[in-house]
């Protein structure tokens, strides 16, 4: 065999040694794929990233100084809601408060205690009932009708007992001073008027507290929408009792505040609403107006059943010019006399009755949330003479 044959052998075995030696290693590295990819036995899929089930994986150790302390986010507490006080507490504190300031009971058994009753003594009397703003007519009355008993009863009168009875005749217990807050079948409505400076707004927030004392259901509307103030102080005084109120637009319409309020408590079917209005100048027949549109109004989906007119009894005769003037542009059913304490006359109470026809039905002696009670004509008297 030649050199050039033996030189084609080798070349040929090399050539199939290595095709060889390519096929093992193709086979080999294909059955090594097949194995990667076969899913486990647990039958968790083709999740390359997850972890077999029987393996523990433990989560790198957090560096906990890095992270932020966790915040706790308190809730606010709830308010705690006052408990007013019962009316016929207040009635006590009240009388004390009168009986300690008032100086016309103690004026007049000064005067009529007297061993004689002589002319310039009565006269003495009419001059302190008349400075008091009981008013002329009735002071000439009052004064009558002691001097009748006084002198038919003689020396085994009682003096004291005398005068309280006059007095308390004079004043009218018969006149009925219940407070309407109850309608036919929807909310009472009690809509609270007068001039500004009486305490008005306070009323209506004192009122509020009467009423929750009475265990009522109570909506308030702040009507007076061009003082601002005078809705902001409504509403302090309605969360104080858990009572909301119903505000308008700064500037609105007082009668639309007023329709939105009757209306809500319709809807929720409240005890009473209460309607604050604005402050009017008596001699502004057009702010006068606009409260009866209020009234009228509101009287679209149920009747107005109390109107209380808020009078200072400090102002004496000038509170009954006031009194006349709303009770032409409104039908005031009831008073409430505010400040009745030592700067102000007893006698008011009289006088505002004798001149509208209308009784007081609630008295005001102090700045206390609770200073306000129904008036008692007994408890009044009792008060001025104690």
């Amino acid at each position: 065999m030649s050199a050039m044959e033996w030189l084609y052998l080798v070349i040929g075995i090399a050539v199939v040694g290595a095709i060889t030696l390519a096929g093992l290693v193709t086979t080999r590295l294909s059955r090594r794929g097949d194995d990667a990819i076969e899913p486990p036995a647990s039958g968790r899929g083709t999740d390359l990233l997850a972890p077999p089930a029987d393996t523990d994986v433990d989560a790198p150790p957090a560096d906990t100084d890095l992270l932020p302390p966790p915040v706790e986010v308190e809730e606010p507490p709830a308010p705690t809601l006052e408990r007013p006080e019962k009316p016929a507490s207040r009635l006590v504190r009240l009388r004390q408060r009168l009986a300690g300031s008032n100086a016309l009971g103690r004026g007049l058994l000064g005067l009529l205690s007297r061993d004689q009753l002589d002319e310039d003594t009565w006269e003495a009397i009419e001059d302190l009932l008349i400075a008091a703003d009981i008013g002329v007519a009735p002071t000439q009355e009052l004064v009558e009708r002691l001097r009748e008993r006084l002198r038919v009863e003689g020396s085994a009168a009682d003096v004291r007992t005398v005068l309280r009875e006059e007095l308390i005749a004079l004043i009218d217990p018969s006149i009925d001073r219940a407070l309407r807050v109850s309608g036919d079948g929807a909310p009472g409505v009690v809509l609270v008027v007068g001039v500004n400076g009486t305490g008005k707004t306070t009323t209506v927030g004192k009122l509020a507290r009467i009423l929750v004392a009475e265990e009522r259901t109570t909506l308030l509307a702040a009507a007076d929408t061009f003082r601002a103030a005078a809705a902001d102080q409504l509403s302090t005084w309605g969360e104080r009792v858990g009572v909301e109120v119903v505000r308008g637009p700064e500037g609105g319409d007082p009668a639309s505040v007023g329709f939105d309020a009757v209306r809500e408590g319709i809807e929720r079917g409240v005890d009473t609403v209460v309607v604050d209005t604005a402050g009017r100048l008596q001699n502004k027949q057009g702010l006068m107006d606009e409260l009866g549109k209020v009234k009228r109004v509101i009287e679209k989906q149920t009747p107005v059943t109390e109107v209380l007119l808020v009078l200072d009894a400090t102002t004496g005769q000038n509170g009954l010019i006031q009194a006349k003037v709303f009770s032409e542009a409104v039908d005031v059913t009831g008073i409430v006399l505010t400040k009745l304490d030592g700067s102000a006359k007893g006698g008011i109470v009289v006088a505002v009755q004798r001149q509208l026809g209308v009784p007081v039905k609630l008295v005001g002696l102090g700045e206390g949330p609770d200073d306000l009670a129904p008036f008692d004509p007994g408890a009044f008297v009792d008060a001025l003479l104690s």
